[in-house]
């Protein structure tokens, strides 16, 4: 029997001990002989962290206990929160603190190369950054080179602000090969090296060279999406919110996977028992934040147009897909901001799956969770493409 997903429609800083980025910027060239499936994805990534040595999920209980006793009493067991079927899984994934020692390791990680042809083959291109930047790399996955007027989604990739994603090209193709349109995915300059506004200037920037070269890449201007999963759905919540107040270029929807949307989470605002025990924990949303910002997540000092979430006003934005898992650490901030664009007339979609934790659908992909969660935000992507202008 289908599970049951909630549906809403409508009209401290700290010095980095890590290499510099060039860690991030390499990519593995070998082609793959056979197509590995998405279970092979996500069993491989979480195999990267256990190659690091740390220490199994098992020990979960223990290792978490103390980083999580400051926002939460203790919930005599975890994982009867959790799917059933996803908690398999789940219990072979290693636990760990982030840190920027843990950074620097995961930056060394190799990422999966691209699904072999007739999958549509990443490219690689180079932009004119933000002024007095280095330029931008992009990914360009196109599934049909020979028509024209394409949709485009211009992606930015999870990881904490601070760390590629290992899963990134086979993921580009796919939501290229199955929402048929172009996917431009921004290499963004990651912290805590370059603070807030770098990686904003740097999305920006690629935002408005989609839109100046919309013949060449063969898309229509008025079908712009912006998307990601995680901090990458945080830079393009924000990024949706900058280029509405830059008034250049029009973004007609947003595509917003479990979004990092409020530096607030797990510093000033505690998580409530039931609430971020895995995979992305209070403790390391406050190590990102504070990498990003160069102040302590959750203070005043935060300036709050880096934040989507404490933004004054939100009207204006573009329609809005957000999908997160009850038991994901931002599921509060992404009901909040959910509601804050239907409340301003905004339409918006909103899906909340049940005992779903943080990258749930990219560790399971074949649960049926995960199944339909992907179709949902598939789908909201095509009809927002079809329609033009959102939901």
């Amino acid at each position: 029997m289908p599970r049951s997903l909630i549906a809403i429609h409508h009209p401290n800083s700290y010095d980095p001990s890590v290499e510099g980025e060039e860690m991030q910027r390499e990519w593995p060239s070998t082609p793959m002989n056979n197509q590995l499936t998405r279970r092979d994805f996500a069993i491989r990534a979480a195999g990267f962290g256990l190659a690091l040595g740390l220490a199994p999920a098992a020990t979960l209980a223990g290792t978490q206990q103390g980083s999580r006793s400051e926002t939460s009493p203790a919930v005599a067991d975890p994982y009867s929160l959790v799917d059933q079927e996803l908690l398999p899984v789940l219990k072979q994934f290693p636990a760990f603190d982030l840190s920027a020692e843990m950074v620097g390791k995961f930056r060394q990680l190799p990422g999966l190369p691209p699904l072999p042809a007739p999958a549509p083959q990443p490219v690689e291109r180079h932009i004119p950054g933000p002024p007095g930047a280095l330029e931008v790399r992009l990914w360009v996955v196109d599934p049909a080179p020979s028509e024209k007027s394409k949709p485009v989604l211009l992606h930015m990739h999870g990881g904490g602000f601070m760390m590629a994603d290992p899963r990134l090209m086979p993921r580009l193709q796919e939501i290229a090969t199955d929402c048929h349109c172009v996917v431009v995915s921004v290499d963004y300059r990651l912290a805590p090296e370059t603070r807030y506004p770098g990686s904003l200037e740097d999305n920006y920037a690629a935002l408005k060279w989609v839109h100046a070269h919309a013949t060449e890449l063969g898309i229509d201007r008025s079908k712009i999406a912006v998307g990601g999963e995680s901090a990458g759905a945080g830079h393009a919540a924000s990024l949706a919110i900058h280029a509405r107040d830059r008034n250049e270029v029009p973004i007609v929807f947003q595509l917003l996977i479990y979004p990092q949307l409020d530096d607030r989470t797990g510093s000033t605002r505690a998580a409530p028992p039931a609430i971020g025990r895995f995979m992305w924990t209070a403790g390391a949303n406050r190590f990102a934040w504070s990498s990003l910002l160069g102040v302590p997540a959750g203070s005043s000092s935060v300036p709050a147009a880096a934040i989507p979430a404490r933004v004054a006003s939100v009207d204006g934005l573009p329609p809005a897909w957000i999908g997160v898992g009850s038991i994901d650490l931002f599921v509060e901030e992404d009901m909040e901001y959910a509601h804050r664009l239907v409340y301003a007339g905004i339409a918006t979609e909103l899906l909340v799956v049940p005992g779903a934790f943080h990258g749930f659908d990219l560790l399971v992909p074949d649960a049926e969770a995960s199944k339909q969660f992907s179709a949902s935000w598939k789908a909201a992507l095509r009809k927002a493409f079809a329609a033009g202008k959102g939901l």
